[in-house]
């Protein structure tokens, strides 16, 4: 049986990434196992994850308030509850989605992951 492949993650994809955590203080890009991710500058905090699936679908996940993470469960695609972490939950990620919106939600996923010095740095709406 032939092991199913991973796609990259599509670099209009990446390039609305990066400038979404661009605004962020000491917000890092580094590669991962597979695809992407953020992580607070000198810390081992991931802020968010964008990969490819085997199932050939884009998908980011980014750490939510706990009490949220249900909420995302019960809305259905294109949100999810991540199988690992508390307080993970993810978005499929397509030409239909709402970017404003994937940068709120990163923006908040940022501030639970940051110290305070820097969370405090960052406008939000």
């Amino acid at each position: 049986m032939a092991r199913k492949t991973r796609p990259d993650v599509p670099g209009d994809y990446l390039a609305r990434l990066r400038a979404i955590f661009a605004r962020l203080p000491e917000c890092a890009e580094e590669d991962a196992w597979v695809g992407v991710r953020w992580r607070v500058a000198g810390t081992t905090s991931t802020v968010a994850h964008v990969f490819g699936g085997e199932d050939q679908l884009f998908r980011i996940v980014f750490r939510a308030e706990p009490d949220e993470v249900m909420a995302f469960q019960h809305l259905g695609a294109p949100y999810f509850r991540a199988e690992w972490g508390g307080n993970v939950v993810g978005m499929l990620i397509d030409d239909d989605t709402d970017w404003v919106e994937l940068g709120e939600l990163l923006t908040d996923s940022y501030c639970l992951q940051a110290p305070p010095r820097l969370a405090d740095l960052v406008d939000r709406p």
